[in-house]
């Protein structure tokens, strides 16, 4: 099955080639633009539509297509194949690997001969027949990276499913997909939309968990394994019980979380699989049940949503409100705190640091506004904090430096911009979201690390003073001795430096 319209109408002055990816999704607007004469505008204007950027338009954190790999990755009997560079391919699969991936990443290579003459995509459908194993797989994954969606790969041309396995094919371009946390959204809204069309079709399998008697609440967003367990427990008192989680970790999961009967943005960003849920006329409730206002509002928000009599939504905040303000006052953080992250989750942390007595003057996100995390903001910015959204890597270094926070919670680059001026700092990914948030189980849980961190700031202070002067600037590397500096080369080479700078701006300009 081929169409010659779409894999063979770009010529090979257009098409990017495999050596041009070293510019990848940080030439976006050369590769943008490809992409759109190779016939890929809709779904580049769907992401456009989806994900706004800000005032940066490529990605400042590990590549996006990581965020759907994951998500792939996670699910049981789902095979995942990626289409992209070598090097993009390398480096996905060690991340992944890094992040205790158990199983293998399908790669289907190519040269710039197969690219621009279509052969790529007859390669890919040839590998996914030779995959599609009913007895192995519910579905496989099958993701265009940033070379093939410039060049303009069909692979809505592949099957729907071969031999009873479902095909589903997503184009995940960093020059599309502003952060990795987005490009989960990508894979979840894609398996949410072709699962509603077999449930709209016919019947479909129940999940191995079976099926709630209870109406329930679906959770969109990847979150600490004990939280799903905890927000379960704080419905039970109005009649409710939590649904799946999506991202799901199996395909009949999907099913279930489409028949809930709420839907609950955990993380806001999932706005891809919001649409699917309310073309399946599910209602959406933004925020989470962080802290002791933010859980007293979620559980309104939640019980005037189910129609649920007044008196039961107060038995469920007075068996829960009461533990969460005494783990807040139990554990109390006593320090100035800048957050960034760009998982999708800041403001709620934030909620919790600031009830726990922190002051926390800035939160930068790397995620767009969205409709299910205003209620977190307006909070925020009622307490006096400047919330961000799409914040950069320069916001968030700037708001560190001007503020000089006893702490500094952010991505690496901020961390390590932190360490170097003497500030204690903590990753967010790996520190901080990867802890219980939700209800009682969350009011208490990041005190111990965060007052940990702030403490170390005299040894912070000793290794800045040992360390002065060394590694930094001029004495950058390994030198046997004091570098030569050359003070008039110096400047010559600035002045040279500065000349390019202009003469690429003017460039632009034309």
């Amino acid at each position: 099955m081929t169409d010659d319209v779409s894999i063979g109408s770009i010529d090979i002055e257009q098409a990017p080639t495999p050596s041009e990816d070293g510019m990848g999704c940080h030439s976006a607007g050369k590769m943008e633009a490809a992409a759109r004469t190779a016939g890929k505008s809709e779904i580049l204007d769907q992401y456009a539509a989806d994900y706004p950027t800000g005032p940066h338009d490529k990605p400042q954190s590990m590549c996006p297509a990581f965020g759907s790999l994951r998500v792939g990755l996670r699910m049981r009997r789902v095979a995942t194949v990626l289409s992209g560079s070598a090097c993009c391919v390398y480096g996905l699969t060690f991340v992944s690997h890094f992040y205790g991936a158990r199983r293998s990443v399908g790669y289907v290579p190519f040269n710039s001969e197969t690219l621009v003459t279509g052969k790529l995509f007859e390669d890919i459908r040839e590998s996914v027949h030779a995959m599609a194993d009913p007895e192995k797989f519910d579905a496989i994954v099958v993701t265009n990276l940033c070379v093939p969606t410039a060049s303009g790969v069909p692979l809505r041309l592949l099957p729907d499913e071969i031999n009873g396995v479902r095909i589903v094919g997503i184009d995940v371009p960093g020059f599309g997909i502003p952060t990795h946390a987005e490009a989960k959204d990508v894979l979840a809204g894609a398996m949410l939309a072709y699962a509603r069309n077999e449930a709209e079709a016919g019947p479909v399998a129940t999940p191995a968990s079976g099926k709630s008697d209870r109406p329930t609440v679906a959770l969109l967003g990847e979150m600490f394994p004990v939280d799903p367990i905890t927000i379960g427990a704080m419905l039970d008192p109005m009649g409710l019980a939590a649904g799946p989680t999506v991202p799901c970790r199996e395909w009949r999961e999907l099913y279930a979380a489409l028949d809930c009967s709420a839907v609950a943005a955990i993380h806001p960003f999932y706005t891809a699989a919001v649409r699917e849920f309310k073309a399946a006329g599910r209602p959406i409730v933004g925020s989470a049940p962080v802290g002791h206002d933010g859980t007293a509002s979620w559980l309104a928000a939640i019980g005037d949503t189910f129609n649920i009599k007044a008196d039961k939504i107060a038995d469920a905040q007075n068996r829960f409100l009461p533990a969460i303000k005494g783990a807040l006052a139990a554990t109390p953080i006593n320090g100035t705190i800048t957050l960034s992250g760009y998982e999708g989750s800041e403001l709620l942390v934030a909620r919790l640091l600031i009830e726990s007595g922190a002051n926390v003057p800035y939160v930068g996100t790397a995620c767009a506004k969205s409709d299910w995390s205003l209620e977190d903001r307006d909070w925020l910015e009622a307490k006096g904090v400047k919330v961000k959204f799409r914040a950069s890597l320069e916001d968030d270094c700037s708001a560190m430096e001007a503020i000089n926070p006893d702490l500094a919670i952010g991505t690496t680059p901020v961390v390590q911009k932190a360490k170097e001026r003497g500030t204690p700092g903590l990753y967010f990914t790996n520190l901080i979201s990867a802890r219980p948030l939700m209800g009682p189980a969350g009011a208490g849980s990041l005190a111990q690390v965060v007052n940990a961190a702030i403490g170390n700031k005299d040894r912070m202070d000793s290794m800045k003073a040992f360390f002065e002067g060394v590694g930094t600037g001029d004495t950058a590397g390994v030198w046997e001795g004091a570098p030569n500096v050359d003070d008039g080369f110096r400047a010559h080479r600035e002045k040279k430096l500065a000349k390019a700078a202009r003469a690429a701006k003017a460039a632009e300009m034309i």
